[in-house]
């Protein structure tokens, strides 16, 4: 999807400020009040213990805050996060956000329950190689002005997130122009959605969304006012313990002014472990979604629109097993002989966009190119014997990006964490992310948001 978003140009005066033990400042907060628009501040994962109730607000522009020597962990549990809401409460127009862990994140129920790891108010923001969890919302964040600026969220792990009151999630990302969400993993939600955008454009590529044993979380991918909204190449997951019956719900708010309502779900793998059934993907709009080469296992509706364009999807309910390589674990890589092998179509394209999947999420926090290796494309998130060539970490945090998933959700042997950017001007994810920017730059700012 190349799409053409400046990047800011570099900073010619801009410095590395370092955090840490020995470091010119002791905490990450030190060096965000003393740094100019376009510093890097390095935060080194020894000092953790010291960063603990470590939390501030800025408006700097163009900072990048990044962890090293490992991933440092930023601890609030107890303390009030700035501004009464983000561990990082950030009204820049730009920011970029890198290995580094969010914790403990909260506010009263009489100050708005909503207390986030990264409170966003600013334009743009990249959050690469992360780690929130138990906090009560991950990622809260709407735009300066609405409809403007660009979110990424990529390689990164979201875990038992939420209040537990429905009205806070794992990620809350309000009316952004666009919103992508690539390579990540978000799971055992606390009552709350897994991702919720009201995005104009919204990307969920390639990610791991799964509530898993004991989750809670309501829907797992919740864009309540539509938009033009790509679905490809994602693990989703229901819990039996779930708050609500749909897996995906589009649209159930309606549809602003402006917005587009055309949804776009090809090649992901639906697991539905809700005894009762339930909903794999509600679209409350008129638009007819399209749904294509899609696995969805065991019983539940595909979606209740009627209009609703379906081709070569897999339902094990009607055609068996699917042959997953280890469902109970979530690895729902496709072994020798499965019927959805070579069973796909081409999904052309909408809008100039490509809709075929072009890679592959690898668990923790991975991907990797995906490619066609038998006479079509095979059904769901994986390729069989994909001829894909695995590379080393796309873009994101590098070594110092360590899996923090739960071993026990991991399949056997687990699973290839490398990946292989594929950057095509027709993928799916193409080199606009990486650029994330724009101009935009003397909006106004937003205080405050309440999540509905």
């Amino acid at each position: 999807m190349a799409l053409g978003i400046a990047a800011y140009p570099a900073t010619s005066h801009a410095a590395t400020l370092q955090v840490g033990p020995g470091k010119t400042y002791a905490k990450p907060c030190m060096a965000i009040a003393a740094a100019a628009a376009g510093d890097v501040i390095e935060v080194d994962a020894a000092g953790s213990a010291n960063y603990k109730g470590d939390t501030c607000a800025w408006s700097t522009n163009n900072l990048t805050i990044r962890g090293v020597n490992g991933r440092p962990k930023l601890d609030i549990t107890g303390t009030t996060p700035a501004q009464q809401k983000g561990l990082f409460t950030i009204s820049a127009v730009s920011a970029t956000i890198e290995n580094l862990e969010f914790t403990g994140a909260a506010i009263s129920v009489a100050a708005g329950n909503n207390g986030a790891g990264i409170r966003h108010q600013g334009t743009n923001l990249t959050v690469r190689g992360c780690y929130f969890h138990d906090n009560q919302n991950g990622i809260l964040g709407s735009p300066a002005t609405p409809n403007t600026g660009n979110v990424l969220i990529e390689s990164s792990e979201f875990e038992h997130n939420g209040a537990g009151d429905g009205f806070s999630h794992a990620m809350y990302l309000g009316n952004y122009a666009q919103f992508t969400l690539q390579y990540s993993y978000s799971h055992r939600g606390n009552v709350g959605h897994l991702v919720k955008s009201r995005g104009n454009v919204n990307r969920i590529l390639y990610n791991r969304l799964t509530d898993e044993v004991s989750g809670t979380s309501s829907y797992e991918l919740n864009l309540p006012n539509a938009g033009t909204s790509y679905v490809i190449g994602n693990v989703i997951e229901q819990a039996a313990t779930t708050q609500n019956p749909a897996l995906i719900a589009y649209g159930e708010e309606g549809v602003p002014a402006g917005y587009d309502a055309h949804l776009y779900v090809v090649n992901n793998t639906f697991l539905n472990n809700r005894a009762a059934g339930g909903t794999f993907i509600n679209n409350a709009t008129t638009t007819p979604a399209v749904i294509t080469n899609n696995i969805f296992y065991n019983a539940g509706t595909i979606t209740p629109q009627a209009s609703a364009m379906q081709t070569s999807n897999f339902v094990s309910a009607t055609m068996g097993d699917p042959k997953f390589a280890a469902v109970a674990t979530y690895d729902v890589r496709l072994l020798a002989g499965s019927p959805a092998i070579d069973k796909g179509t081409d999904p052309g394209s909408a809008s100039g966009q490509a809709l075929q999947a072009v890679e592959q999420y690898l668990h923790p926090t991975g991907h990797e190119s995906r490619g066609i290796s038998g006479s079509a494309v095979d059904v769901g998130a994986y390729e069989f014997g994909n001829p894909g060539v695995p590379g080393q970490d796309g873009g994101s945090a590098g070594a110092d990006m360590a899996s923090t998933a739960d071993a026990s959700t991991d399949p056997p042997g687990g699973m290839n964490t490398g990946c292989s950017c594929n950057l095509g001007a027709t993928a799916a994810t193409s080199s606009w992310p990486a650029v994330i920017g724009g101009a935009l730059l003397f909006l106004r700012l937003r205080r405050r948001v309440r999540p509905r």
